[in-house]
């Protein structure tokens, strides 16, 4: 990788965690990682170009089928690819279909950009994690060897030991804080080559463990807005990201992204 490379243009491509849940913005709508992103790429060269096709809730198989042409199509300089998460925690999960999508996948897209950019994503540590665990690292272990076949970069999120704190995560247990998504934008601007501002990995200062009443509270905050909705929605057939767009659909320029809430803020979604 070329050291203080000039890109141009980039294109993001996946569900929640790409479209920027929960890095909140006074309007309602989410920043996240990729516009953190685009927005530094674009401080450094005039006429920069962003797209960010990431809807929440898509599984593998919707990703492909709705995003992945779009984005082949518009051959940008840098491409994400950040996908079959979701499809890891659901209940039943097909893991040679995941693996055959997002190989499907990568080889559309890794020839049509400059630079494909692939992810082991974090996990939050608990007992949720761990159950799902042994899918995330097959599918992580797919993505190391897709990477090297087909010349992506990826960058180690889950090997992170800082971004498995439950406080860089939202009350919803599975979308990264502000804080969370300022040190992916670094991990990956570092993964293309620019040079480090900050040392992403830092741990978080040491913190005292809430009260037994302060976790029962929260377990129950988080049921109720987050857990039961969700479930409602898998019983359903349904998806929080169903008749959602993506948040940009063009090649467009791109310019600032505004300031986030405080971590803690959030939407029920």
């Amino acid at each position: 990788m070329e050291m203080n490379a000039t890109y141009t243009s980039f294109v993001a491509v996946g569900d929640s965690f790409t479209e920027g849940m929960s890095d909140l913005l006074p309007d309602g709508s989410y920043r996240g990682w990729a516009d953190l992103l685009a927005s530094r790429l674009a401080a450094r060269t005039p006429g920069f170009r962003y797209a960010n096709l990431a809807v929440r809730g898509k599984l593998i198989g919707q990703i492909v089928e709705e995003q992945v042409d779009n984005a082949s199509a518009m051959r940008a300089d840098v491409v994400t690819l950040v996908g079959g998460l979701n499809d890891t925690l659901r209940p039943k999960c097909d893991m040679v279909r995941v693996r055959a999508l997002l190989e499907e996948a990568v080889e559309r897209l890794a020839p049509s950009c400059g630079q494909l950019v692939l992810m082991r994503s974090p996990g939050r540590n608990g007992p949720v994690m761990e159950r799902f665990r042994p899918r995330m690292e097959e599918l992580f272990a797919h993505i190391d060897a897709l990477a090297a076949r087909h010349g992506a970069l990826v960058v180690d999120l889950y090997g992170a030991e800082v971004l498995g704190d439950q406080r860089l995560w939202d009350v919803d247990r599975l979308h990264l804080t502000a804080d969370g998504h300022r040190r992916v934008a670094e991990a990956v601007w570092q993964t293309l080559g620019l040079a480090a501002e900050e040392d992403w990995r830092t741990p978080l200062p040491p913190a005292m463990r809430p009260g037994w009443a302060a976790r029962r509270t929260a377990d129950a905050r988080f049921a109720r807005e987050h857990l039961v909705p969700w479930i409602g929605r898998r019983l359903t057939g349904r998806s929080s990201g169903d008749g959602r767009p993506a948040k940009r659909p063009e090649l467009l320029p791109f310019g600032p992204v505004e300031p986030a809430l405080p971590d803690g803020d959030s939407v029920v979604s």
